[in-house]
């Protein structure tokens, strides 16, 4: 059931993910990065792909809940794959022989994943000195890459930014596994806790990095980094903080990492494919709601990822 859930989640960001794309494209340049999601939120187009995403958010959560971090966020790679038929109805994007091939290494190399990596054990919640660290690592690796970014160009600007909400993407995740075990608990206690304010906190931050990196134009980076860095560091937080084991023989561990890194190549292909321009290009102002976009398949939480 968690499998079913994390495979609904990843339909949902793919989705939503294509209609934040269509109206980032449409930001100017030089606006302020703090201001944006504000911005963005006077946009009916944008509101729906937050809409969407909310939904995706519910579905990871509950696949969460009920399985394990190191299982569930790789599963959401497979949105990049959701994105192909989504893109062909939206964009009119022709789906090509690489387009084709790469979805299929993704979903055999998933396959392979989830009946390799045997996934057990695993705990509620970690210590809060142990998340304090993980929080730590966290913001020395993206706080960093967010300075760089400022002053890269495009293509490095979003790999950069992508790179840092993959990361806080997992971390929200871990953060979402634990606030729906505690409402599973007691609904209440939740409220008392710091894990639902650092959730949201994170939330936004990771959503915030992952607009600004669609924003760029620059699809693919974004899309492949954030995409790539999300399932990994999610493996690596549910492995060291809540303790989730994969694999109990070296060559079962070795076979998952094969496994989730040919998955992981297939995106990066597909994200280049799906960076080609449509029939014709985006219109702006009013006739952006008749408009065709560039497709952008999704990545989660993302914010949700954004727990994604």
């Amino acid at each position: 059931m968690d499998i079913a859930f994390a495979l609904v989640a990843a339909l949902l960001f793919a989705f939503g993910t294509v209609l934040q794309q269509r109206a980032g494209m449409d930001e100017p340049e030089g606006g302020s990065d703090s201001g944006l999601l504000l911005r963005m939120a006077r946009r009916p187009v944008w509101l729906a792909g937050v809409a969407a995403d909310a939904l995706g958010f519910v579905c990871q959560a509950i696949a969460l809940s009920i399985g394990r971090l190191a299982i569930v966020q790789p599963l959401l790679v497979s949105s990049v794959v959701f994105a192909l038929p989504l893109g062909a109805k939206i964009t009119g994007q022709r789906v090509g022989r690489a387009d084709i091939g790469a979805a299929v290494l993704v979903v055999t190399a998933l396959i392979l994943f989830l009946t390799i990596a045997d996934p057990s054990g695993g705990r509620e919640d970690a210590p809060i000195g142990e998340w304090l660290i993980a929080g730590g690592v966290s913001a020395a690796i993206v706080v960093p890459l967010f300075l760089a970014a400022r002053k890269a160009g495009p293509s490095k600007r979003a790999a950069l930014l992508g790179i840092g909400a993959g990361i806080l993407f997992a971390l929200s995740a871990a953060l979402t596994k634990v606030v729906t075990d505690q409402l599973a608990d007691d609904v209440l206690s939740v409220f008392t806790h710091w894990h639902l304010y650092a959730l949201i906190a994170i939330g936004y931050i990771s959503l915030t990095l992952n607009q600004l990196a669609l924003s760029t134009g620059a699809l693919a980076p974004a899309i492949a980094t954030s995409m790539a860095f999300d399932p990994i560091a999610s493996v690596v937080i549910g492995v060291t903080l809540l303790q989730e084991t994969i694999h109990e023989s070296p060559l079962g561990v070795a076979a998952t990492v094969v496994a989730l890194v040919a998955a992981l190549a297939g995106i990066v292909i597909l994200s280049r494919t799906q960076d080609r321009p449509p029939a014709a290009k985006p219109l702006g102002g009013a006739a952006l709601a008749n408009a065709p976009v560039v497709v952008a398949p999704a990545g989660v939480d993302e914010a949700g990822a954004n727990a994604r």
